[in-house]
């Protein structure tokens, strides 16, 4: 049975504003609670089992929201962004109540999958340099990519400004003079698989993200579209 938590803090906790905004709200009789108008923010309710109303329209309780998005190139990985469109910026109105942001970021060239949510403890999991998440990609390169690629990327690969890499597996899905490859890295470097082929002499010509941990891009999605996760990716993606 879930405990019980403060009228005022469950209507914060769902993006109605702040704990004084919470507060001016139901003192002015917009709340009700099991059908009763409440006018004290120091209620205490049960947000999964008493029906909330908020001008009489039903308020359904989640503290966090997972949405899986196949991002598209041209937006940007924020919250926010005085020049560009963000990803945030295409979601449905009911989300934005949760205040989600994205997990990492993808360049604004990138394509693919991107977790967004509300939850920063599983965001800080997973963006942990500790943690060493898996992040797979698919990715296009011009020039030939062979077997010593390989095993210069699995020793580390020294970036532009000196730094090097954990070690990635990258693997030959086809080499020719677009070699197509798929690349597994552990950490979130800006630009880093561009910086990394660069590093060997390589262009990228086109970057996807297809897995983070032990969530999997959904090929049903079309670029641009997003959805919520479902129960058995979010505790997958919790054990990543």
């Amino acid at each position: 049975m879930s405990k019980k938590e403060r009228l005022d803090k469950v209507l914060a906790n769902m993006g109605y504003g702040s704990r004084k905004d919470v507060k001016k709200l139901i003192k002015s009789g917009r709340v009700k609670v099991n059908d009763i108008v409440t006018l004290n923010g120091e209620t205490k309710v049960n947000p999964y089992e008493d029906n909330i109303f908020l001008d009489n329209e039903r308020i359904i309780y989640r503290r966090y929201i997972y949405l899986m998005m196949n991002k598209p190139k041209g937006l940007v990985s924020s919250t926010d962004d005085p020049s560009f469109k963000t990803v945030v910026d295409i979601l449905d109105q009911e989300y934005l109540i949760y205040k989600p942001f994205p997990v990492g970021r993808l360049d604004k060239d990138t394509e693919g999958l991107l977790l967004i949510t509300n939850d920063g403890k599983l965001a800080h999991e997973l963006l942990s340099p500790k943690k060493r998440v898996d992040k797979k990609y698919y990715v296009e390169v011009d020039g030939y990519v062979e077997e010593e690629h390989i095993r210069l990327f699995k020793e580390g690969i020294i970036l532009d400004d000196g730094y090097k890499t954990l070690p990635s597996q990258l693997e030959i899905i086809n080499s020719s003079i677009v070699s197509k490859v798929y690349l597994t890295i552990q950490e979130g470097k800006f630009h880093q698989v561009k910086r990394m082929f660069k590093s060997v002499g390589m262009k990228v010509l086109y970057l996807k993200r297809i897995s983070m941990g032990n969530l999997i891009l959904d090929e049903n999605l079309d670029v641009g579209q997003f959805r919520e996760l479902t129960d058995e990716e979010i505790s997958l993606l919790k054990k990543s």
